[in-house]
């Protein structure tokens, strides 16, 4: 027995992907008498760890219109070091108190992306978590625009990021969601720039003032103090979603594939609820979830599955 093994039997949770690995494992079985089991175990402890994507979430960019470093986390898919395809991109947005750590330390993102794409749930993808906790917290510019985090994203990082990275730069294979203060982006983002993105999913969200009380409100929490009546009603009406939903050209209605998820003991259950009715008169395909529970991690990272899912949707061909 010494030196070789005549028969073995593994058994090893194995997905394989690529042609090149199926035809090293048919290798390796046809040729067992002659392989040692050493040899054949770090073969398959390679091949198993290519199967999970990475996360790096300390990286950063320079941005000029906000005057400093801005922090990213990015998660690769599995494929994505061996291979020289493209991929569809997935912006994810934290909430308040957050920062682009947030979906990586409390939401799991590496273990439940690696899952849902192993099991075929969703299509391999890149999601890019950028840092909205620095300066100014929050997705938007400010009522002045003396802080232009909105601009940034559109103008400086989202360019940056999918020249960084072999992204897909088409609408179709485009989507953001978020949570809380990021659901709240998810849904500005999509509603400003339906030629940008192909679905949106804002879970637990802030969906904006609903009335002009939650708007002083919001103004106050915020220490913000605009300058004229009409900076204030201008800025209401560009971040409320209600508003936006209300204003929508009939041509814009199917422009973005919706998926809203709200627990039913979320304080932000009655604003996502009205957002709902809302797209409801005004014939908006959407997809309207409320599950038990409430403003928790817990809740969220039940929810990534689906929205890996949902947006995997626009990526694939059907």
């Amino acid at each position: 027995m010494q030196g070789s093994v005549e028969y073995a039997y593994l058994f090893v949770p194995l997905r394989i992907t690529t042609g090149i690995e199926s035809f090293i494992v048919h290798f390796y079985i046809e040729n067992m008498k002659k392989t040692s089991l050493l040899a054949l175990i770090i073969l398959i402890s390679v091949m198993l760890t290519a199967q999970h994507g990475i996360v790096y979430d300390n990286l950063s960019m320079h941005s000029d219109i906000l005057n400093m470093e801005r922090n990213y986390a990015v998660y690769l898919p599995p494929d994505y070091e061996t291979s020289q395809r493209s991929y569809p991109v997935l912006y994810l947005l934290h909430g308040a108190g957050d920062d682009q750590t947030g979906w990586v330390q409390f939401g799991e993102v590496l273990h439940i992306a690696d899952k849902t794409i192993g099991k075929g749930s969703a299509t391999p993808m890149i999601i890019v978590m950028p840092d909205a906790n620095s300066g100014q917290r929050g997705y938007f510019n400010d009522l002045e625009d003396e802080w232009r985090y909105e601009d940034f994203f559109f103008e400086e990082f989202m360019p940056y990021v999918e020249k960084t990275y072999r992204i897909k730069g088409e609408k179709r294979y485009r989507a953001v969601a978020g949570l809380s203060m990021g659901g709240g982006g998810s849904y500005m983002y999509a509603l400003h720039h339906p030629e940008l993105f192909s679905s949106a999913c804002p879970l637990s969200a802030s969906c904006g003032p609903i009335n002009r009380e939650e708007m002083e409100e919001h103004l106050k929490w915020r220490g913000w103090e605009p300058s004229s009546e009409e900076k204030m009603e201008a800025w209401h009406k560009r971040h409320s979603a209600i508003e936006l939903i209300n204003d929508m050209p009939d041509d814009q209605k199917k422009a973005v594939r919706w998926y809203i998820d709200c627990g039913d003991d979320d304080f932000l259950f009655e604003g996502n609820s009205l957002v709902h009715i809302a797209m409801r008169k005004k014939e908006i395909p959407h997809e309207f979830r409320v599950r038990n529970g409430g403003h928790t991690w817990t809740y969220w990272r039940e929810s990534l599955p689906d929205v890996l899912s949902f947006v995997s949707d626009a990526f694939h061909q059907h």
